[in-house]
C-alpha cells in the first residue's frame, strides 16, 4: 500500500512540473509575441484666464472705526480696478477675518507679566479673475501704488490658467497614441514583421511646465500657474501583437 502511494505522488509531481512548464513556455510565447512602445504628445499653449489675489489690512483700536476703514479702502480698490479697465463682474471679495491683537508685557527687570488688548486687526481678501490677461497684468503692475494713499495692500504673483484643459488633454492623448502605434509600426518593419491587435495601452501622467522653463517633471504630474505660455505632455505606453 505504501508503494501504491509512492506511486501517485510521484505522478502528481510530474504532472504539476508539466503544468508550470507549460505556463512558462506560453508567457514567453505571449512575451516574445508582442512589442512595447511609449508614444509622446505634446504641445504649448497661452493661456486664456488669469486670477489676481490680494489683501487689504486694517489695524484700530475700536472695532466700529477698523470695520469702517476697511470697508473705505475697499471701496478705493474697487474704484482703482474698475478705472483701469476691469470689469466689475471680475472682481470678488471675500469675507473678512478680524482678529484681536494682544501685546506682551514685561517689568524693569524683562521678567514676563502677561499681555494687554492692542486693539482689532482686520484682513479683507480680493481677487481679479479675468480673460483680458493683458489688462490685469498691467493693474498687477500698479496697484501698489495705493499704498502711497496709505492703503496697507498685498498683491501676489498672477496665476495662469486654461479653461480647455480637458479638450487639450484628449487631444494630446490622441497624438500620444498615435506616435506610439508610429514607433511600433517601425519597429517591426525594422525586424520583418508588422504589428497587429493592440493589446495593452496605458496613460502617464498629464504634465504642464512653463513653455521655455527647465521645470522638472513630477511623478505626481505638474501643474504650472505661474507662467503665461505653457507646455503641455502626456505619454502613452502601447503593446502590439506581432503577426
Amino acid at each position: 500500500m505504501k508503494t501504491y502511494w509512492k506511486y501517485l505522488f510521484a505522478a502528481a509531481v510530474v504532472i504539476a512540473s508539466a503544468a508550470i512548464l507549460a505556463r512558462a513556455y506560453t508567457y514567453r510565447y505571449r512575451t516574445a509575441g508582442t512589442i512595447s512602445v511609449t508614444g509622446l504628445g505634446e504641445t504649448e499653449f497661452a493661456s486664456d484666464l488669469i486670477v489676481l489675489r490680494g489683501s487689504i489690512d486694517v489695524e484700530n483700536y475700536d472695532a466700529a472705526e477698523a470695520y469702517r476703514s476697511i470697508e473705505r479702502d475697499k471701496r478705493r480698490v474697487e474704484e482703482f480696478l474698475t478705472s483701469r479697465g476691469i470689469a466689475a463682474e471680475s472682481i470678488s471679495f471675500a469675507m473678512l477675518s478680524i482678529e484681536k491683537n494682544y501685546q506682551s508685557i514685561y517689568n524693569d527687570k524683562g521678567s514676563y507679566q502677561g499681555q494687554r488688548f492692542s486693539g482689532y486687526a482686520i484682513r479683507q481678501h480680493f481677487t481679479v479673475e479675468s480673460a483680458d490677461i493683458d489688462t490685469v497684468e498691467k493693474v498687477a503692475m500698479e496697484i501698489s501704488s495705493l499704498i502711497a494713499d496709505g492703503i496697507s495692500i498685498d498683491v501676489y504673483d498672477p496665476s495662469y490658467y486654461y479653461t480647455k484643459l480637458d479638450d487639450l488633454k484628449l487631444d494630446l492623448i490622441g497624438k500620444a497614441a498615435a506616435d506610439a502605434r508610429s514607433r511600433a509600426e517601425e519597429l517591426a518593419e525594422n525586424a520583418g514583421a508588422k504589428i497587429g491587435d493592440l493589446a495593452l495601452s496605458r496613460t502617464g501622467v498629464f504634465q504642464i511646465t512653463g513653455a521655455n522653463s527647465d521645470e522638472e517633471f513630477s511623478a505626481g504630474g505638474s501643474f504650472n500657474v505661474s507662467s503665461r505660455n505653457k507646455k503641455a505632455r502626456i505619454t502613452v505606453r502601447a503593446e502590439y501583437k506581432i503577426k
